[in-house]
Order: structure tokens, then C-alpha cells, then sequence
């Protein structure tokens, strides 16, 4: 066996390893944290890059807005958390420095805006993205994004598998020579199960009947067909929901199906086909401008927007122009998340009507719409209408 070779079988054993830590890790953890027992309910805000800091001061804004009795109160409290942007990474050296993940860990919840993974070509070092390490960090294995067109009879539910699959590796391949380079997907029990299980309590909680798995179980026989098996087994202790299972080609085609689509719920899949299928499903809903999702813990929360930092935008100085209604979205979740139904529901009411129904302020990215600060400004009046 040539030294190369070897090289190469001494890094996948201390992949193995790590992960079989990391599996046990996740036996032992406890239940999901009850936020009605907290003196106090911290939310660390993180702007992040390019348009994240406009489009966070908006959601914030409003945020802030509706808990302000209960930021009196003691009961909430914000913490600002400046240090999650790509020049700081960058001089760090991680996808998120030391003391910034301290920081993090000190909340309980997250509103985070967008943040920049370099690619080839750009002029930043190949860091790890900083969603993928907090996502591994905070242990945020459930991926939330609910996409609902009433008019189209859509209200979808998905439930991406956060942690594991085709990134939780991403940059750990082995680059074996000009010829060859290999890349790993991770799949474990712990892990599909207990997202197989989040999708099925959110199902059960929520009058839902259909739970959809999405993989490539035919081709990729060993972890999809693991994914998919775990899921099944779940299935069994919840009578009543249907488990069906759609492969991952055939299911971007039945989004656009106008009768099939209207029949899925909640879809449950691993990491890598849940970031493509959830921004395929924005789509209906206006865009991935218009989407934000929940990343969900036992210990902690994060939500964002699902676009990205759009530093083009800032080049141009047209970020204030930048669309915040992801980031609005994000934060119905957040208030949903932390127990407070009833603000939620009224934010996400105002939302549509200023979106969908009466579109007094259009966002177009330019000075020809308004700003996100007058559009937050907008909906915080929609709301004390209501």
C-alpha cells in the first residue's frame, strides 16, 4: 500500500472517530430547554455580512416592538453580537472566532442575518462556512422552513436535517491527488431520529396527516437508505400520519406538479436535498427573499433568512434597500419558538397584509422602492391597526 494511500485511510479513521464521539454526544443529551422556566429569555442579534446588518435592524426593530413590555419586565432581553462578520473570520481564522462563539453560547436564541462563505475566486481564504459551524457548534440539527401560498392550496412544512449528510464534512475531504478527490455524507441513528421525530411531533402537534421523506435511497443505498429506514421505524409510533417517501429528483418535479403538490404537509430530508428542495419551494412563496427558516436544538435556536449576503448589493450602495421581509419571517418563528403564539400571529398577519394585500411599500432592491427601515416602519403600523 503505497504512503499516499495510507495517508489518506489514517484521516478517514480520524473522521470515524470524531463522529463516533460526536454520536455519543448526542445520546447524551438532554430534553429541549422549557423557555416558560427562564428568568430571562436572551436573543443575541448577529448582522452578519453585506445586506444582513440593514435587513436584521429591521427584523430587530419590530422584534423589539412587540416584547417591549417584556423587555421591561426582565423577561427578554437582547444582546447585540458584532463579531459574526467574514473580516473578523478571516482574521480569526474559523468560520466563527473564539470569543464571538462564547458570546453565542451565552443566548438562547439567535436572530442571525446572512454571512459569506468564500468560494474559489474570491478574495477571502477557504473558511468553513459559519452557518455550517454553528449549526455543528450549537448542535442545531432541525432545519425549519414553512412555505404557504393559501390561494395555490401550498402550506408546506420541511424539516432539513441541519447537521450530518453532505456538508457536515465539507471540508474534510481528501484531495488525493490531481486525478482523484473524495468528499463524505454522514449519516447516524441518533441523527435521523430524532429529526424523523421532530418532523412527526410538529406533524402530530399541528393536525397534520402526511409526512414525506425525501431521499436518493435507490442509488445511494447506504445513508439515504439508513435515512429512510429510520424513518419508517419512527412512523410506527405515530398512527395516523402517513409516511411516504419521494426520491429527490422526481420531487423538484412535483413541486411544480399544480395537483400533486397541494398534498404534501411536512417533508422531512437530509441535509444537502433540504437546502436545494426548500429554496426550489420559496419560490412559490415570492422568492428566497421572502423565506426565513428556524435552525432548532435541544439547547439552542437560531433563525435567519435562507438567501444570502448579497455583497453586490453593498458595492452598489443599495443595501438599505435591501428586502427584510426574510428576516421578518424569521423572526414569526423566533416569537412562535420562544412562546409567545399570539405576537407571532399577529406579526405574521401583518406581514401578508403588507406583502400579499395591501402593498402600500414596494421593495425592489433600488431607490426606486422604499427602504427596510420604512418598510419595518410599515409594518409595525399594520400591526398596531390590527
Amino acid at each position: 500500500m503505497s504512503e499516499a494511500i495510507l495517508e489518506a485511510t489514517q484521516k478517514f479513521a480520524e473522521i470515524i472517530e470524531k463522529q463516533l464521539v460526536r454520536i455519543e454526544n448526542m445520546k447524551a443529551q438532554k430534553d429541549f430547554i422549557d423557555y416558560s422556566k427562564l428568568d430571562t429569555i436572551i436573543i443575541g442579534v448577529c448582522g452578519g455580512d453585506g445586506i444582513g446588518p440593514a435587513i436584521t435592524k429591521a427584523s430587530q426593530k419590530i422584534l423589539e416592538y412587540l416584547l417591549k413590555d417584556e423587555v421591561e419586565k426582565g423577561r427578554i432581553a437582547f444582546r447585540q453580537i458584532d463579531g459574526l462578520t467574514i473580516e473578523n473570520r478571516v482574521k480569526a481564522g474559523k468560520a466563527i472566532p473564539d470569543d464571538v462563539l462564547e458570546e453565542l453560547k451565552a443566548c438562547h436564541v439567535i436572530l442571525k442575518g446572512p454571512t459569506t462563505t468564500p468560494r474559489a475566486g474570491d478574495p477571502w481564504p477557504n473558511i468553513e462556512s459559519a452557518n455550517v459551524a454553528m449549526r455543528k457548534e450549537l448542535d442545531l440539527f432541525a432545519n425549519v422552513r414553512p412555505v404557504k401560498v393559501p390561494e395555490q392550496g401550498i402550506d408546506w412544512t420541511f424539516f432539513r436535517e441541519n447537521t450530518e449528510g453532505g456538508y457536515a464534512l465539507g471540508s474534510q475531504g481528501i484531495h488525493f491527488n490531481e486525478d482523484l478527490a473524495i468528499d463524505f455524507t454522514v449519516t447516524t441513528k441518533e441523527g435521523s431520529e430524532r429529526i424523523a421525530r421532530a418532523a412527526f411531533d410538529y406533524a402530530k402537534k399541528n393536525g397534520k396527516t402526511r409526512v414525506t421523506a425525501v431521499t436518493k435511497a435507490n442509488v445511494i443505498k447506504t445513508t439515504d437508505g439508513k435515512f429512510l429506514n429510520i424513518c419508517k421505524d419512527v412512523a410506527k409510533e405515530y398512527p395516523g400520519i402517513e409516511l411516504d417517501d419521494w426520491y429527490i429528483d422526481i420531487m423538484t418535479a412535483k413541486l411544480v406538479d399544480e395537483k400533486r403538490r397541494t398534498q404534501f404537509q411536512v417533508l422531512v430530508l437530509p441535509n444537502l436535498y433540504g437546502d436545494i428542495l426548500t429554496d426550489e419551494a420559496a419560490e412559490f412563496q415570492g422568492g428566497v427573499g421572502t423565506a426565513g427558516s428556524a435552525n432548532l436544538g435541544k439547547r439552542y435556536a437560531m433563525f435567519e433568512a435562507i438567501h444570502g449576503s448579497a455583497p453586490r448589493m453593498v458595492a452598489e450602495g443599495r443595501d438599505k434597500y435591501a428586502d427584510p421581509c426574510s428576516m421578518i419571517r424569521a423572526a414569526v418563528m423566533l416569537l412562535s419558538h420562544i412562546g409567545y403564539a399570539d405576537l407571532s400571529e399577529k406579526l405574521e398577519k401583518a406581514l401578508d397584509i403588507c406583502m400579499y394585500q395591501e402593498k402600500k411599500l414596494i421593495i425592489t432592491g433600488r431607490d426606486t422602492g422604499a427602504t427596510g427601515e420604512e418598510f419595518a416602519e410599515y409594518v409595525m403600523e399594520t400591526i398596531a391597526a390590527l
